[in-house]
């Protein structure tokens, strides 16, 4: 309550006084709770290892957000020793209480053969789980497997409705591909009109291909009325992109050519 404000001033140092006293205690959610605190440095000094050290408590207990978060400190190297597979086994002790976040987690573990014996399949299976309860990553994902027809039966119908179930709750990614699905007409009717509009949202959100792909959309007026401006715009945007280089370059050559 006093970490949010709910009902109460807004304090993170009355927040840790509640949550060490809780964990004192014995208490899961209080650990938990402490153990955010230190990972963000909320009311304390930011502390990787006095973070993992109360997830860790708090995983003991079963308590499914702190074996997830736990895992995850196990998996980057953050306050213990990097280890894939004590990450595989915390992240599996979650998915098995039906978190989302874990069940995704430990289906990449298994799609990439880290921490266990690789198996697409398994993947797969978790995806699916992750992805009924309505997470992004997970559909996303789902959709990829089923696309490119790995670890399950290649259907690009079923690849559509999970890419739209994670384009629907913003994921950028799932909007691009969504998007690129509907311009090459990949298990749906070619629709310029449905591509413009998902690739779009997904420049919008910052997806450098997708600025690239609606500058190119402007420019020649595909899915919309055609506009050399919004075409530079977009360009301009895609060349300021840093992470891509490959969108950067093809956005200053168009930018050359304009």
């Amino acid at each position: 309550m006093y970490a949010k404000g709910l009902g109460v001033p807004q304090s993170y140092l009355e927040a840790v006084d509640l949550c060490t006293e809780a964990a004192d205690k014995g208490d899961a959610l209080g650990q938990n709770r402490l153990g955010m605190m230190y990972q963000k440095g909320q009311g304390l000094p930011q502390s990787d290892s006095e973070s993992a050290r109360y997830y860790r408590k708090a995983a003991e207990q079963g308590f499914h957000e702190a074996e997830y978060n736990y895992g995850w400190m196990c998996y980057a190297g953050r306050g213990v020793k990097q280890s894939d597979r004590e990450a595989a086994l915390w992240y599996g002790k979650a998915a098995e209480s039906g978190d989302a976040y874990a069940q995704c987690s430990l289906g990449n573990m298994y799609k990439n053969g880290r921490g266990v014996l690789k198996s697409d399949e398994k993947a797969v299976e978790l995806y699916m789980k992750s992805a009924e309860q309505g997470y992004a990553v997970a559909q996303n994902n789902l959709a990829f497997m089923y696309r490119e027809g790995i670890g399950i039966g290649k259907s690009y119908s079923e690849a559509l409705r999970w890419y739209g179930k994670a384009a629907e709750q913003g994921h950028a990614g799932a909007q691009c591909t969504l998007g690129l699905m509907y311009y090459n007409g990949t298990g749906t009717p070619q629709s310029y009109e449905e591509a413009f509009f998902w690739l779009e949202k997904a420049a919008k959100n910052g997806d450098p291909p997708s600025q690239l792909y609606i500058a190119a959309m402007y420019e020649r007026g595909e899915g919309v009325t055609r506009s050399l401006m919004s075409a530079r715009e977009w360009y301009q945007k895609a060349a300021d992109q840093l992470e891509d280089f490959s969108v950067r370059k093809d956005a200053q050559e168009a930018l050359k050519r304009l």
